[in-house]
């Protein structure tokens, strides 16, 4: 399997296969609301946009970055939505990272939104499509965020194959800017238990794929077999 790792800048075309990385938060947190029963997630172009959705579609849950809002129901913490009811609902995200990766590569044949706490489900699910070629979008700081990349590398070795140790992967993303950041406060809409929860690995038994639906980018859990199956042949 031949593994890129770009940021979002970086995509000059859409690549047949993307995984879209982001560990602190956004895919930590769209993890978590399907675990929490959303039954799909519209992944917003702006706040502007995330609100007219709400606007037109009441029930929606709308979910940004930062502090709270007028308008939005939720923030992008795994700590602060691990105890919200989300059963059969669409939550609409729009973050600073993570959802403008994922409407980067939206052209691709196959996008999946991740981070450590779905990083085995995703990498079972190249190894079952047995991908040639694998883009992974490192969304955080340009794409210099070294807890994405650590993630993204992460689900690479293990999408081949290799048996890979998470421990020095986990390392680089405790110690990572982003990790700085929500420890100390720097950040806004922080739950103190964020960083332990986005360094889970495996919390989850699926992937996320997102995928067109009309003109909206709508991610949606996909569950894999249990992590302790032997791949199918």
């Amino acid at each position: 399997m031949d593994c890129r790792f770009l940021g979002i800048a970086e995509l000059i075309e859409a690549p047949s296969v993307a995984v879209v990385v982001d560990v602190m938060r956004a895919f930590t947190v769209a993890a978590w609301a399907f675990a929490q029963g959303a039954e799909k997630i519209v992944l917003a172009e702006s706040l502007d946009e995330a609100l007219a959705l709400k606007a037109r579609h009441p029930d929606w849950v709308a979910l940004k970055d930062g502090p709270p809002a007028p308008g939005f129901d939720l923030v992008n913490s795994p700590g602060l939505l691990r105890s919200a009811d989300l059963g059969g609902r669409t939550v609409v995200q729009k973050t600073t990272a993570g959802t403008v990766g994922a409407l980067a590569v939206k052209e691709a044949s196959l996008v999946l939104c991740a981070g450590f706490v779905v990083a085995e489900a995703t990498a079972r699910l190249l190894r079952t499509r047995g991908s040639d070629s694998v883009t992974f979008v490192v969304t955080g700081e340009d794409g210099r965020a070294d807890e994405d990349l650590a993630c993204a590398q992460y689900i690479a070795r293990r999408a081949t194959g290799v048996g890979t140790d998470a421990a020095e992967f986990l390392r680089r993303a405790a110690e990572s800017r982003a990790a700085a950041e929500l420890a100390e406060g720097v950040r806004q809409g922080v739950h103190p238990d964020d960083v332990a929860l986005c360094l889970e690995v495996d919390r989850f038994p699926f992937a996320m794929v997102a995928a067109l639906e009309g003109s909206l980018m709508v991610l949606r859990s996909r569950a894999m077999p249990s992590l302790t199956d032997e791949d199918p042949v």
